[in-house]
């Protein structure tokens, strides 16, 4: 059998998560995907995977034989495609990841118009929270927000984002003034897990150069924008998010924010791809076709006029 065509039936079954779904995926019987799979374990000498009668599971030397396999099925797609020249048209799988709320908002409809354009090519978008190796997980392009390690990956900046309070006008008009971080201590607070929920970060000031790290006492504790947001638009209280999950909120008025000039400072926005996957045709065109929209969508997203006062009650 053979070994490369065993690896990619290995590495559809675990992205499909199951060995009929890589069946159904490859046009093969369960039995010649087993075979394969079997192949492999006795090549390596050690199981792979652990099966029940739905589901498979990596086993430990699975998961490391996984990402290599990744790796060389992409090395083979680059010099495939680079053998048929740079010039050729971009095809084959596209395989792109994003935070959950970017990657839905501003990523996915920019990739649809992208596969209108190369009928050739398929994709798979990955929204996660969390930061994937690419390499090792066979992503040929990311968007990620925060700044970036030193790395060996190719990174275009596309824009910027802030870390933001917000509140409905509702809200704002029964309560207290909000004039500064510590007056947050007295109001209602929906916290998303990933910006605190003991306590939120100040940029510094001129009268006090640290960073200020103020105490919260939320009453609500979520894991998704989702709710923060809807909480805060309902006029539940104070939330914080990045600036372009409530850019449209703002700009409708459903929301206005709160101690702008306290924000901490901007962080960039990047589209990252392993070095020398910018020679994929099918890498390159979306990377030039993404850029430039993806720098109008976080530009049209911080167009909203942050009011000079509001943190107390609207005027």
């Amino acid at each position: 059998m053979d070994r490369i065509d065993a690896m990619r039936v290995f590495v559809t079954a675990l992205d499909e998560g199951s060995l009929a779904g890589a069946g159904r995926r490859l046009g093969r019987s369960p039995a010649a995907v087993t075979r394969a799979i079997a192949f492999l374990e006795n090549y390596v000498g050690t199981p792979l995977l652990h099966r029940t009668t739905r589901t498979i599971k990596l086993s430990e030397a699975g998961e490391r034989y996984a990402a290599a396999c990744r790796r060389v099925l992409t090395d083979l797609e680059e010099a495939d495609m680079l053998a048929a020249s740079e010039s050729a048209a971009p095809r084959g799988t596209l395989n792109i990841s994003g935070p959950i709320v970017s990657g839905a908002r501003i990523l996915r409809p920019i990739l649809d118009a992208y596969l209108d354009r190369h009928p050739a090519v398929k994709a798979k978008l990955l929204m996660l929270d969390r930061k994937l190796n690419l390499v090792e997980e066979g992503i040929d392009v990311a968007l990620r927000i925060g700044h970036l390690p030193d790395s060996s990956l190719i990174a275009i900046r596309v824009g910027e984002v802030r870390q933001v309070i917000c509140a409905a006008p509702s809200y704002l008009a029964k309560h207290p003034p909000i004039k500064e971080p510590a007056d947050l201590g007295g109001h209602q607070i929906a916290a998303m897990t990933v910006f605190g929920q003991d306590s939120w970060s100040f940029a510094p000031t001129d009268h006090d150069p640290a960073i200020r790290h103020v105490p919260i006492a939320p009453r609500l504790i979520v894991n998704t924008i989702e709710a923060a947001v809807g909480s805060a638009v309902e006029g539940y209280g104070l939330t914080r998010t990045f600036s372009y999950q409530v850019a449209d909120e703002v700009r409708d008025g459903k929301l206005v924010l709160v101690l702008p000039e306290c924000e901490s400072p901007a962080l960039p926005v990047h589209i990252v791809t392993p070095e020398g996957r910018l020679s994929v045709p099918k890498v390159r065109a979306f990377v030039d076709f993404a850029v430039p929209r993806l720098k109008a969508a976080f530009a049209r997203m911080a167009e909203p006029k942050r009011q000079k006062k509001t943190g107390g009650r609207p005027r």
